[in-house]
């Protein structure tokens, strides 16, 4: 067996061999991304990313008031009644134990990015986690992770000579046991991954009876230098730990809130002065096919549980760095594998779904909601999805680019194409026109509408490049409409939808300002 093919086929990071407050500490090596940052002007800029893990159910958190009968028609059995829900604008509103995040919202640290996906949505958890991983087109399997990418583009030769004076910490942490994919290279995976100490310590000490001579030798050996990188990434890690403390009174002090627990590690450490870039950490239960609002069999912890988890605990956080001195350096993103359907299912749940909207927070968001609120048929079945109106990579780019300052062609190369920038970040790329939810459909229309066999298609898009594209109730892209350059103004495109069969449809347009979504019914 060659060294080469045993490090790719070993686990992608590696557990540093201490807990903190009862949690396992991954140290992953040095990123190629954040070495360039050091150089530049975002030079101490944090990402924390939250991953829930499950599919989070994205209508019953952030509800659309503007749409609400047809919402509450869609799932009696679940939706958030009416005058509970926390306005956020006169379109949209959290769930009622989101008062926290409402709160940050108001305070201008909270940035709503409605209807994030992809246009060809998998179902499947692992799959589609891999896809938001990885970065990759649906029916494209990547080996690599989006941040992997970046470690490989900028460190090359890793682990030789680290770490260094230059960088003596991991550029990467992971709170808890469970490794991110997204940080998987392309020439090897990122280190090694080791849940029992004992273990560990007797491969870092060559304790293990196995003669670099006999076979798996020479693998053994390279493990146990891996393993004495990692300890000596395990040393800063655990000063910063000793030499900070949480201010923050907000945490919940008995350990019911798991991402809290997780969260108030991430201050310490950024407080404690590692140069580490990106935190990861996960909060799981999003699986809501049953009980959802009520927990039960299906579902042990109830979706609005979750919620307040994650409202509780991202404020906490964020009252913690400003008390630390550090909260203009730090920006939070949560993510989700996918969202769940329109329609509840009889369980009283939701099934797999599409799109969901995501949140980004930080003193230094550009507050307010990203896009308009989901469309909902007058009748839905019970395949009916919530349609993409943002590419999740084009919220990756938009961080990498705005946030810490990467070259675009930097980032073209590594999300393997360009997408279009987000105004997520203040001062960053320019805001788009349907930053708030004004115009739900930006000059899109349909005529004759309801459609019975040709139509006509009219949009009024800026100068510049355009796509329009069809989705079914789905959230599946089944055609491209047209796609090019336009000099402004109004436009008009004959369309024939006599292939197509009865029901309702989603034109989405993508320009150089934004994006729009309009709901056609084909008779």
């Amino acid at each position: 067996m060659k060294r080469r093919d045993f490090i790719k086929g070993t686990a992608p990071a590696a557990l540093l061999p201490f807990l903190i407050n009862g949690y396992a500490v991954s140290a992953y090596r040095p990123s190629p991304l954040l070495q360039a940052l050091e150089q530049s002007a975002c030079d101490d800029h944090i990402l924390v990313l939250i991953q829930l893990n499950g599919g989070n159910d994205g209508l019953n958190t952030v509800i659309p008031l503007d749409n609400y009968a047809l919402y509450n028609a869609a799932r009696t059995n679940i939706a958030i009644a009416e005058n509970t829900v926390l306005k956020l604008t006169n379109e949209v509103g959290l769930h009622p134990q989101m008062t926290q995040m409402q709160q940050m919202f108001a305070n201008g640290q909270l940035r709503v990015i409605n209807g994030v996906g992809y246009p060809t949505p998998n179902y499947s958890h692992f799959r589609s986690t891999d896809i938001w991983l990885t970065a990759s087109d649906y029916d494209q399997v990547i080996e690599t992770g989006w941040m992997g990418r970046f470690l490989d583009y900028q460190y090359p030769g890793f682990p030789e000579n680290y770490p260094n004076p230059a960088m003596p910490d991991p550029l990467a942490i992971q709170i808890g046991s469970v490794i991110s994919g997204g940080l998987e290279g392309p020439k090897a995976n990122m280190g090694m991954a080791f849940t029992d100490p004992t273990t560990y310590f007797n491969i870092v000490n060559g304790r293990t009876p196995v003669p670099i001579g006999q076979r798996a030798g020479e693998e053994l050996d390279f493990v146990r230098k891996i393993g004495v990188q990692i300890e000596q990434f395990a040393t800063p890690v655990k000063a910063a730990a000793a030499k900070a403390k949480n201010k923050s009174t907000l945490y919940p002090t008995a350990k019911t809130n798991p991402l809290a627990d997780q969260l108030k590690i991430v201050a310490q450490l950024i407080a404690g002065g590692l140069k580490t870039r990106i935190y990861v950490v996960n909060l799981s239960g999003f699986d809501t096919h049953s009980y959802q609002t009520t927990g039960g069999a299906g579902s042990p912890t109830p979706h609005g549980t979750l919620l307040s988890q994650l409202s509780v605990a991202v404020n906490a956080f964020q009252d913690d760095l400003k008390l630390l001195g550090i909260q203009d350096r730090v920006l939070g993103m949560t993510f989700s594998e996918f969202g769940r359907r329109i329609k509840s299912n009889s369980s009283g749940g939701t099934d797999h779904g599409a799109a969901a909207p995501l949140f980004v927070f930080g003193t230094n968001v550009v507050s307010g909601v990203l896009g308009s609120t989901p469309d909902i048929p007058t009748s839905v079945s019970p395949e009916d999805n919530v349609p993409m109106q943002f590419d999740f990579r084009s919220v990756y780019a938009s961080l990498l680019k705005d946030w810490f300052c990467v070259p675009q062609q930097a980032i073209s190369d590594l999300l393997y194409r360009d997408f279009p920038l987000l105004s997520i970040v203040k001062g960053g790329s320019p805001t788009s026109i349907f930053d708030e939810v004004v115009d739900r459909h930006a000059g899109l229309t349909v005529s004759p509408h309801p459609v019975e066999h040709s139509c006509t298609i009219s949009m009024n898009a800026p100068q510049g490049a355009y796509r329009m594209s069809m989705f079914d109730g789905t959230g599946r892209e089944i055609a491209v409409i047209s796609e090019g350059t336009t000099s402004g103004g109004a436009m008009q495109l004959p369309y024939t939808m006599s292939a197509f069969s009865s029901g309702t449809y989603y034109i989405r347009l993508q320009h150089s300002k934004g994006v729009a979504m309009l709901p056609v019914i084909k008779q």
